[in-house]
């Protein structure tokens, strides 16, 4: 992924010095495991938790040779071990030769995967509960703004700016509870060895070395752990990335000329076109969306390797190097830049109010349905007078004038009645609801 789109937190996690760090715990996990069992001599052990290490550029120069970047690091790091100890590497007798013992690379891989994941969840659920509690602030701060709901783009009834963002909320909380159980589902690792069926790492030592490591180790893997739980977690933050996108495209929506309810932040100095000066484009919510089509794609190609040949192939492994870091840098990088959006959001309620107004009320033609049905009018009679004079007020009357004036509402409802149709804060009173209590 471009630095553009990175966040620290997901480097820290994804960048090649981590994966490696992570590679060398494992490394260190599965040596502790068999030493537990007596297997290696304490002072071996010692020897490599103590001269353990790696260089990149050395993996990189035995990467040449080897073509196994794996095996390359194992090299590396078992110079290390060899040199602490006073030995040459390769010297018989050298604690390094217990480094990768008993085990294939994608014990190694695929059990620093899941660490790997698991830290990754766990840096989108932050994310997205700060989001979330950004959205939850503006939505109290706005539970009794009113402005107009939209349907199919045009103006359907009243609601409140709160209540939009009440939705919201909600809406993260469900991707936040998704999250969760994908968290629990893919921390796991295993030690299970080439195919999977413990020749040389019984599973209870299996599970040791795990838990060691923060993980559960899966109870059934091949020489790679299925990768249906991948795919699981990936269409998870898909759902997310959609979600976000969701907001971003109603606040874009918002910010246009002939709306004008909402502005993203504009900073003294700040360029919005470099031909129209006056330009104040909603370019950050822009940016949500068209990366979470970069998201949703990488989602769909790890459904795709969720199928291996037989106990495993390497049809998965090109791809995982772009769709883990990336997916996972792009929805952190989504949710902070939608934060930012938020808590920097200029709200504009004079502008909610009138466009709430436009045409007379029209908006009403529903309560004005509504009551003459009470009235005893059949629904269908009720129907046909608000759209009449809705029509009206399409053709550019205005329509609680119409109503007010119109014989049939006049003979069916008190003057009381005719008023309340055209009430707001009757309309209004349970938006509220819809808000989460904090």
């Amino acid at each position: 992924m471009i630095d553009r789109y990175c966040t620290p937190a997901m480097s820290a996690i994804w960048d090649r010095q981590a994966k490696y760090q992570r590679w060398m715990e494992v490394e260190i996990a599965i040596c502790q495991g068999y030493t537990n069992q007596g297997v290696i001599p304490a002072a071996d052990m010692e020897a490599i938790r103590n001269g353990a290490g790696f260089d990149l550029d050395r993996c990189d120069e035995l990467e040449q040779e080897t073509r196994h970047d794996l095996v390359a690091f194992v090299r590396c790091m078992s110079e290390y071990v060899s040199r602490h100890a006073g030995k040459q590497p390769g010297e018989e007798g050298t604690p390094s030769r217990w480094i990768h013992f008993g085990v294939t690379s994608y014990d190694v891989i695929d059990t620093a995967l899941g660490m790997m994941m698991r830290d990754s969840v766990g840096v989108l659920i932050e994310s997205a509960t700060t989001l979330r509690n950004t959205i939850y602030s503006l939505a109290r701060n706005h539970k009794d703004t009113p402005c107009i709901g939209r349907t199919h783009g045009i103006h359907a009834e009243p609601i409140t700016f709160g209540h939009k963002l009440g939705g919201w909320v909600h809406e993260l909380d469900r991707s936040i509870a998704r999250l969760s159980a994908a968290k629990e589902e893919i921390s796991v690792g295993k030690i299970s060895g080439a195919v999977g069926i413990h020749a040389h790492v019984d599973p209870e030592l299996e599970a040791k070395i795990c838990e060691s490591l923060g993980l559960r180790a899966d109870p059934a893997s091949t020489q790679i752990v299925a990768r249906d739980r991948h795919a699981s977690l990936l269409c998870d933050v898909a759902v997310l990335a959609g979600s976000l996108e969701r907001f971003a495209t109603e606040l874009r929506n918002l910010q246009r000329t002939e709306i004008l309810e909402v502005q993203e932040e504009f900073a003294k100095g700040q360029t919005g076109s470099s031909a129209m000066p006056h330009k104040r484009n909603p370019w950050n919510s822009e940016t949500v969306c068209g990366l979470a089509r970069l998201v949703r794609g990488n989602a769909h190609a790890m459904l795709e390797s969720i199928m291996t040949w037989h106990e495993r192939d390497l049809s998965n492994s090109s791809l995982e190097r772009i769709v883990f870091p990336d997916t996972f840098q792009l929805a952190d990088f989504m949710l902070n830049r939608l934060n930012r959006i938020v808590k920097g959001l200029v709200v504009m309620p004079e502008n909610m109010a009138r466009n709430l107004r436009q045409m007379g009320d029209l908006v009403f033609s529903e309560h004005l349905m509504v009551a003459l049905v009470r009235a005893g009018m059949s629904r269908e009679a009720a129907y046909k007078v608000a759209q009449r004079n809705a029509a009206e007020a399409w053709d550019g009357e205005d329509f609680k004038s119409a109503v007010l004036e119109d014989p049939d509402v006049v003979n069916r409802l008190s003057a009381e009645q005719r008023e309340e149709i055209f009430c707001l804060e009757h309309h209004l009173r349970n938006a509220e609801a819809s808000l989460p209590k904090s």
